[in-house]
């Protein structure tokens, strides 16, 4: 089962981690893969969110996404209800003396076949996704 997790520190207010984090038009200026990304209306409960990311040879594959958790400022969770992957996503937000420290996890649950097939791939892209949180930090420190 592929599985990725990560926690920064972000030197910034907890709410204003959590708003960009939860914004997703900020996504494309963090999250390289990112090829069109929109919300189906305000984020929160039960929204949910078009995301196309680049698959292989520069092909775009469906992942949208629904919201499963949304408590201002501490928590952002979501499911990919696209795709071929369907990964489980889970933001923490805590405050740290000035800052934030922010908790990313992914995880997959792939059955028989797609495991066989899709471990590798689905793999390195929630690794792509926790080496993201570089420049989401880098552009949430800057603003």
């Amino acid at each position: 089962m592929p599985h990725a997790e990560r926690t920064i520190v972000i030197d910034r207010p907890t709410a204003q981690v959590f708003d960009f984090f939860t914004d997703p038009a900020n996504d494309k200026a963090w999250r390289p893969h990112v090829k069109e990304i929109a919300a189906n209306g305000p984020v929160g409960i039960g929204a949910t969110i078009h995301q196309v990311v680049e698959g292989p040879a520069g092909r775009g594959i469906a992942a949208d996404i629904e919201v499963t958790a949304f408590d201002r400022p501490n928590r952002y969770a979501f499911r990919v209800i696209a795709g071929p992957a369907r990964p489980i996503g889970d933001f923490r937000f805590v405050p740290s003396g000035a800052g934030t420290t922010v908790t990313f996890s992914l995880r997959a649950e792939l059955g028989m076949l797609k495991g066989l097939l899709m471990s590798r791939p689905v793999q390195s892209s929630m690794d792509g996704e926790m080496a993201a949180l570089d420049q989401a930090k880098r552009l949430i420190e800057a603003s």
